[in-house]
């Protein structure tokens, strides 16, 4: 993603190459791993894959992947475009819509295949669950969306479910591992606490703005301090930034304080606010647009669907997970009102790491898994 390979070849006459000049070369093509993208029933998806990634589509600058991916549902045939926000959309059988994220975050991982590994930004986060999709949604014509923005405010998924008739059901696409499906993620919430109180000599016993902050967070943190099973189910407080100080007329105190809180599915965002803004004792909190926690049943015709798929394409048990952090599932479930799970090859613990890679041969096992989920929902 952001890092470009060149992957044009250099012309060479071969009238007059010699055979030692040849042989050098064929070596050359096969040290480089690339012959890897050839192999296997999914070899159009690998090569797609390496594209995407070789291709930097950082949160704001998807415009050049996303032709990319426009270009690999046309050249099979399947209605797509770019709307105006950026997401790549191809319409067709909506029983089950697959769908994920284009952008990845920043960091400069060199592109590369070495033993059947890509390496690259976003090969796990999630280039590779995107590409499987696409592949997947070739194969068994059902609709797919690539959205943009992920990283960073979801746009691509709030413009999706503002935009667009609910399907029968959605896959969304990240990391899960091939064999292992998500079905919970906690919420988000952010906002900004601001403060004011007159500015008096450092000597008087009175409270200002600042101790206001200080003591307001310690509360509300305080308060969601309790022991449970696993960070799953817990609030995760965190400030974010703290400023305060005399304001420019010199005539006041004031204090911000921005703060974000995870938010599990036991409780609501408006749980959370409303614990917050009863800890208040000056000021006031300006909150942004919350996502809502999720958790799906196992019981639900996708979740089903996976378990049976995974078995049946490498006969081990599927891992049911849920993961603390959040993604545009959150989004979709706090919107439509069906059936969804988040699936995806690769390790999430190499998220935005700088040794992000994805095994081609679990890019390939995933793209399987999905095919018969598909398949199996389209039938249903």
């Amino acid at each position: 993603m952001n890092a470009e390979i060149d992957r044009e070849d250099d012309e060479t006459d071969v009238e007059t190459e010699g055979a030692a000049d040849a042989e050098a070369d064929a070596s050359a093509v096969s040290d480089d791993g690339t012959d890897a993208l050839d192999e296997g029933e999914w070899a159009d998806a690998r090569r797609l894959l390496y594209d995407m990634v070789s291709t930097p589509s950082v949160s704001g600058d998807e415009e050049a992947a996303a032709e990319v991916l426009r270009a690999f549902f046309e050249a099979h045939d399947r209605e797509v475009w770019i709307d105006e926000i950026g997401n790549v959309r191809a319409p067709a059988d909506d029983a089950v819509l697959l769908t994920s994220h284009i952008d990845t975050v920043p960091g400069d991982v060199p592109v590369k295949i070495e033993d059947g590994v890509l390496w690259g930004r976003g090969s796990v986060d999630a280039t590779g669950p995107l590409c499987s999709m696409a592949a997947a949604a070739v194969e068994t014509g059902v609709s797919f969306v690539g959205v943009v923005g992920e990283e960073t405010s979801s746009r691509g998924a709030w413009h999706l479910v503002e935009n667009r008739e609910e399907p029968g059901a959605v896959v969304n696409g990240e990391p899960s591992g091939w064999d292992g499906v998500t079905l919970g993620y906690r919420g988000f919430l952010s906002g900004t606490y601001i403060s004011t109180s007159e500015l008096g000599h450092s000597s008087r016993p009175e409270e200002n703005a600042i101790q206001s902050a200080v003591a307001w967070w310690s509360r509300v943190a305080d308060f969601f301090d309790e022991e449970r099973d696993g960070v799953f189910d817990t609030v995760t407080t965190k400030p974010v930034t703290f400023d305060g100080g005399p304001t420019d007329d010199g005539l006041a105190v004031e204090a911000t304080v921005d703060v974000q809180f995870r938010v599990p599915p036991r409780l609501t965002i408006d749980d959370v606010r409303e614990v917050a803004e009863g800890e208040l004792t000056r000021g006031g909190v300006h909150w942004n647009k919350p996502i809502p926690p999720v958790m799906m049943s196992p019981r639900t015709d996708v979740a089903r669907a996976f378990r049976v798929a995974i078995r049946n394409v490498g006969g081990v048990k599927p891992r049911l997970l849920r993961k603390t952090g959040t993604s545009d599932m959150n989004i979709f479930a706090g919107t439509w009102d069906c059936p969804m799970a988040t699936y995806g090859p690769g390790d999430s613990d190499l998220d935005h790491a700088p040794n992000e890679h994805l095994d081609l041969a679990e890019f390939d096992s995933a793209i399987d898994v999905l095919v018969d989920v598909c398949e199996r929902l389209a039938d249903d």
